[in-house]
């Protein structure tokens, strides 16, 4: 049976964090970090995931990337493609959610392509198409101060637009309150040019009835609500015939690349209890500072401990004056990777990660092709294990989510699970 859904993530934590709900209803969903390894699986899942590092990279790279892992989704049949982007469509004026959608729109030609922000859940919302983090307007919020993609302008409908070949309409939320009303306007938007459509996302009312409406298009770009309950409704009474996952055996350690208020407090939780390393990228060359964090790490093995280049706001406003803004974050993400292969040939097999691109680097730089998502549970989703002779657990958080002890209970949790 072919897949009812697949979803392409712009990274990997909410790849496998929508991934998780899918679990928890008891609908199995295979995470793939490698579009060949997707290509190549032979699964009857009912939900497929292909988590990519799209977010980021620079446009031209992004649509190569997007396009090879369309390639993939159509070649194993899913019915149903997602784009799925962060809560916050965390992008620059350039990209990248505008040029995926642009080409989901051409592969399809499935008109308009529905477009769905925020989290509800995590008090991320969009209503009147302006996007509000943690109640505020998401340029006034601690969001201004994200080192790569401080999101400035909050009405998304004009910031997507810029990415895009054609503007959007919009569906708000009170249109969203009837399904005829909501029916009506979207079928005007399409009279008057429109493909793409920004659905608001006010609450979880707005959420079912775009639910109701993305339920017969072939594709939609969205953030975990829409995505999650699609899924859902896609998914269900399939369970699909892989075993439950279990957590490798091994040591286990946090690394922590994000920065901002949200990843500060939680690592901060986590010096409170364990040791905890942090590197100044303006310190010494990427080979320097490995190689201190590795040898740092060495004596500590075996017991929980972190390393982490996340600094407070004076020290990313130094780091990214001398190094970029992405130069800062991309080397960050390079010397955690090179510390994650350096930690897993001394034997831990259990990483605990903050930061989503963080993620992306040290998954990659470990090997991992695909993992077995567990179900979300109380501390939120984020969990996974590799499968093979030698797995490898993973729990993967983007820097922006979570309570400030989720770091800690992640490492008691995946310790727990191994036992």
């Amino acid at each position: 049976m072919s897949p009812a859904y697949g979803i392409l993530s712009d990274d990997f934590t909410g790849g496998l964090l929508v991934a998780s709900y899918f679990e928890e209803a008891g609908i199995e969903c295979p995470v793939f970090f490698d579009t060949d390894a997707a290509g190549e699986a032979d699964t009857d899942a009912p939900i497929v995931v292909i988590a990519a590092r799209t977010r980021l990279t620079p446009v031209e790279e992004a649509k190569a990337e997007i396009a090879r892992a369309l390639d993939a989704l159509d070649a194993l049949g899913c019915g149903t493609v997602a784009y799925k982007a962060c809560a916050s469509f965390d992008s620059t004026e350039e990209g990248n959610i505008g040029p995926a959608a642009d080409m989901l729109a051409e592969r399809y030609g499935d008109l308009p392509v529905l477009f769905s922000a925020g989290f509800p859940e995590f008090r991320c919302t969009v209503h009147q198409g302006h996007l509000f983090y943690q109640g505020m307007l998401v340029n006034e919020s601690v969001k201004r101060f994200d080192p790569v993609t401080p999101m400035p302008d909050p009405n998304l409908v004009r910031f997507l637009s810029r990415q895009t070949a054609t503007p959007l309409g919009l569906v708000t939320h009170l249109d969203l309150l009837d399904e005829t009303t909501a029916r009506d306007t979207l079928a005007a938007l399409v009279k008057a040019g429109h493909r793409h459509v920004l659905l608001d996302c006010s609450d979880a009312g707005d959420v079912e009835m775009s639910t109701t409406l993305a339920l017969d298009r072939r594709c939609i770009v969205a953030s975990d609500p829409l995505v999650i309950s699609l899924g859902l409704a896609l998914g269900r009474g399939h369970a699909g015939t892989a075993a439950a996952p279990r957590h490798a055996q091994g040591p286990a350690v946090v690394l922590g690349g994000s920065v901002g208020p949200v990843a500060e407090a939680q690592l901060a939780a986590v010096e409170a209890k364990h040791p905890v390393l942090r590197l100044d990228l303006l310190a010494g060359d990427e080979a320097a500072l490995t190689g201190q964090a590795l040898d740092w790490a060495t004596d500590r093995i075996g017991t929980p401990f972190g390393i982490t280049t996340c600094a407070d706001e004076p020290g990313v406003k130094a780091a990214q004056a001398a190094l970029g803004r992405l130069g800062a974050a991309r080397l960050a993400e390079r010397i955690l990777a090179r510390v994650a292969q350096g930690l897993h040939a001394s034997g831990v097999r259990r990483f605990v990660v903050a930061g989503g691109e963080t993620s992306g680097s040290i998954v990659t730089a470990l090997g991992i092709r695909s993992v077995r998502p567990f179900p979300r549970g109380p501390n939120g989703g984020g969990f996974c294990v590799s499968e093979g002779p030698d797995p490898v657990s993973f729990f993967l958080k983007s820097g922006k989510l979570g309570a400030t002890d989720v770091l800690l209970r992640a490492l008691e949790e995946i310790e727990e699970g191994s036992r």
